[in-house]
């Protein structure tokens, strides 16, 4: 994990600080980083992404364990609108720019998505565990003066869509593109409809016609569609930035298509994947070679008609490495993509837990036609009875019981191939050892950040490496070098004592570490 050192198990002298309290012993393994951790800038560029393909691959970026990087992830649906998804946009225009002389990214395939990396992280070895921390999300702006300061994205009821084929009017077998525009001063967001349209023909500037959606980076001509401006009137869908896709090279093939999700990761297509979440991957390749993109702006479980609001994020994540010898009950021979937040943790299922070796040398084409959500069902329970049992050191028959009474299972996506089946497990029931605790002013200042504290307004101010965060005791919002912030989980008092989560802790710590 890096150079680490040890808890400080004295609190500071203060009389005049309201913060002193007792301080709560942190999880074992959880560790604080010494030394401010390097920021890195990875650019969406012809240069920095691959389209379609999750596999082994030369690493665009090299990071050492605690890094954190500011990535920049565009959607492979932004041709649907050139006007405000695409134009005046230098690196996504890089991207996607074809005629009929040259075309960047010719190897679009066998996926879709485009994919910002793959990163590699020093001293990554196969049996290790990459915690991925997703510290901020912000949406990219178009670059169109026409549309200044707007940011756009892309609904899709296509062809691979649950109900195609099933619709009452006619068609019944069309494909709808619906373009939403996302407001958003980072703590109110949403998104409206601004209108939408069906797929027709498309011919691509090589000559060759597309009925339907069945290639990345198409640019609709606008003047073969008729626009429908009269779409949701009076809806505010809410906005929920996550990254799609999102995951780690696995070690059965070197070109992987990134439609169908598996136990590296790549396209679960979980809302929860966000801003505040922390992503844990088995590693499979030397470097771990992680990937990032897909990312959407709204999306509901099962993401019915084909996908999300696909739109363009840049997100400020860190990459902490665990050494197989040293892994905690709970990633000890980890299989799967796991989730945690502050409140949950979110074991994710699917259709065939390691559909490259469980199926062949046809693997990639043939789970689409063998998902089914029986199966993701049945693997995310099994998944979830073994993560109680392992993690929580529960008995067979405890685990079962628990998950039957309170934990959440829910269909992820019915629509990347290797269907999804997730499961909820909230920490609360397990008290102070899944949620523990740090005094605010000890557990900060441990890692040298400066905290001030206003008494009469009950408002902490923590500085360090040049960022402010200032809350409130209670509030769920803050502001972050001026910025509004939604926080992960508020201040609270303890006996008169402010405290903080010691998850809520290591975010904080990550995000005032970041070099600007």
């Amino acid at each position: 994990m890096g150079k680490q050192r040890l808890w400080k198990v004295t609190l500071a002298a203060s009389a005049l600080f309201v913060f002193n309290s007792s301080f709560y012993v942190a999880n074992a393994d959880t560790k604080i980083l010494t030394a401010v951790p390097k920021t890195h800038v990875l650019a969406a560029n012809a240069d920095n992404v691959r389209w379609g393909n999750i596999g082994k691959g030369d690493p665009v970026l090299t990071v050492d364990s605690g890094d954190i990087v500011t990535v920049e992830a565009i959607t492979h649906h932004s041709g649907d609108d050139y006007e405000r998804m695409i134009q005046g946009d230098a690196g996504v225009e890089d991207i996607f720019h074809w005629n009929n002389q040259e075309k960047n990214e010719s190897l679009r395939g066998p996926g879709v998505h485009i994919m910002t990396g793959p990163i590699a992280v020093k001293g990554a070895e196969p049996g290790d565990v990459l915690e991925v921390k997703i510290l901020d999300m912000k949406l990219r702006p178009n670059g169109n003066e026409k549309f200044a300061g707007k940011t756009y994205g892309v609904n899709v009821a296509a062809n691979w869509g649950y109900l195609y084929g099933e619709m009452i009017e006619e068609p019944k077998k069309r494909e709808v593109v619906t373009i939403y525009e996302m407001d958003s001063d980072g703590v109110t967001d949403y998104a409206t409809a601004v209108y939408n349209f069906r797929w027709t023909a498309q011919t691509d500037p090589d000559g060759k016609v597309h009925p339907t959606i069945d290639y990345p980076g198409v640019v609709v001509d606008h003047s073969t569609i008729e626009k429908n401006f009269n779409v949701l009137n009076g809806v505010k869908v809410p906005v929920r930035l996550h990254f799609g896709t999102m995951g780690v090279a696995p070690k059965e093939a070197d070109v992987v298509d990134s439609v169908p999700p598996s136990y590296f990761g790549g396209n679960i297509d979980d809302w929860r994947v966000t801003e505040g979440a922390t992503m844990y991957y088995p590693v499979s390749v030397p470097g771990a070679l992680l990937s990032v993109g897909d990312p959407h702006a709204g999306q509901g479980d099962s993401e019915l008609n084909g996908t999300a609001i696909e739109t363009s994020v840049t997100g400020d994540i860190q990459v902490i490495l665990h050494k197989k010898a040293n892994l905690n009950k709970k990633l000890s021979n980890l299989s799967f993509p796991l989730l945690e937040n502050e409140n949950e943790w979110v074991i994710h299922g699917f259709s065939y837990a390691n559909y490259l070796a469980e199926l062949g040398e046809n693997a990639q084409k043939e789970i689409f036609n063998k998902s089914s959500i029986d199966k993701a069902m049945k693997d995310a329970a099994h998944k979830t009875k073994a993560f109680l049992m392992n993690g929580m050191n529960l008995t067979e028959d405890e685990a079962y019981s628990l998950m039957s009474v309170s934990s959440d299972f829910g269909i992820t996506q019915v629509v990347d191939g290797n269907w999804g089946v997730h499961a909820v497990v909230g920490k609360e029931q397990f008290g102070e050892a899944e949620r523990q605790s740090s005094a605010l002013r000890t557990r900060f200042e441990s890692f040298g950040a400066e905290v001030g504290w206003q008494n009469a307004t009950q408002t902490i101010t923590i500085s360090y490496n040049g960022n402010t965060l200032i809350m409130k005791v209670g509030e769920p919002t803050a502001t972050f070098n001026g910025e509004k912030l939604k926080l992960i989980a508020p201040v609270r008092l303890a006996d008169g004592k402010a405290v903080v989560s010691e998850y809520t802790a290591t975010f904080y710590q990550a995000k005032l570490s970041k070099t600007n």
